[in-house]
């Protein structure tokens, strides 16, 4: 069971680490520098592997990195891509600090190319970036398709992991309020939706959950996320995707609008579910 929330990297890895714990975390989500981009914080190697050594003694699950949300790997202008890659490309250099966790990205929009464009370029510039050394696995976000976002449906998640050569690197993150809003019914069929990612996608590449009701109906395509049962999901639907066995093994990061008070009771909710 690994459950956690977004934390602030500002103070540093093993500040992160304590926070965790402090609400009653055993894995965590950080934004590997500024989430509207930026130049990268430098890495302090004794500051990391204190939170290393608590990661062990606390027997923490995989922490769950996220790129900003500049980076747009099939953006229409070949400055922004290029811009992107070498963003991802130095985001996974400093992942090998923390190895074999994950970093989990949104695909991108392709801005009125279409998305089998985009999807080439996302392709592209994950062939150029992920290396046969690296031991950190790439995460597709499922996105709610709002505007031109890429990787709306389960397809275009896999036309994506397709064209890339070393695709063993490569997972996905769940994000609830987001494959809601594109329309897959999680509160009224979670296993026909699972059973629907097996098929397109495969399960074996389900690495993790972003665990968030959602403000929106299902289909709405708009992304707003809400606290856990106060969205249209709903507590027992959100209840029965914590605690779904084919997901017990996965990192649960809550990404709700919450403040440090929230996130433990919404912690400690989802430790009592799975009891």
């Amino acid at each position: 069971m690994y459950i956690g929330n977004h934390l602030s990297a500002s103070k540093g890895y093993a500040a992160m680490g304590r926070m965790a714990v402090k609400l009653g975390a055993n894995t965590f989500a950080f934004f590997t520098r500024n989430p509207r981009g930026g130049a990268a914080k430098a890495i302090d190697p004794a500051d990391v592997e204190k939170l290393l050594e608590l990661m062990r003694e606390q027997q923490f699950g995989k922490l769950v990195a996220h790129a900003p949300y500049t980076m747009n790997l099939c953006a229409a202008k070949e400055d922004i891509r290029k811009f992107s890659k070498e963003m991802i490309a130095d985001d996974l250099r400093r992942m090998e600090y923390t190895p074999g966790n994950y970093y989990n990205f949104h695909p991108g929009s392709h801005v009125g190319q279409g998305a089998d464009a985009g999807i080439e370029w996302i392709a592209e510039a994950l062939n150029e970036v992920l290396t046969p050394e690296q031991t950190t696995t790439v995460l597709l976000e499922t996105m709610a398709g709002k505007g031109s976002e890429v990787g709306r449906s389960f397809e275009e998640l896999r036309a994506i992991i397709d064209r890339v050569e070393l695709s063993d690197k490569l997972g996905i993150c769940l994000d609830t309020c987001h494959v809601w809003d594109a329309g897959y019914d999680i509160a009224g069929d979670l296993d026909g939706v699972l059973e629907e990612f097996d098929h397109v996608i495969g399960l074996n590449r389900l690495c993790a959950v972003h665990f968030n009701d959602s403000m929106n109906d299902r289909g709405s395509h708009k992304d707003r996320h809400a606290c856990i049962g106060e969205g249209k999901i709903g507590l027992d639907a959100m209840r029965r995707v914590a605690t779904h066995p084919l997901l017990s093994d996965k990192p649960f990061i809550l990404e709700t609008p919450n403040d440090d008070e929230g996130y433990r009771r919404e912690i400690a909710l989802f430790r009592e579910w799975r009891e």
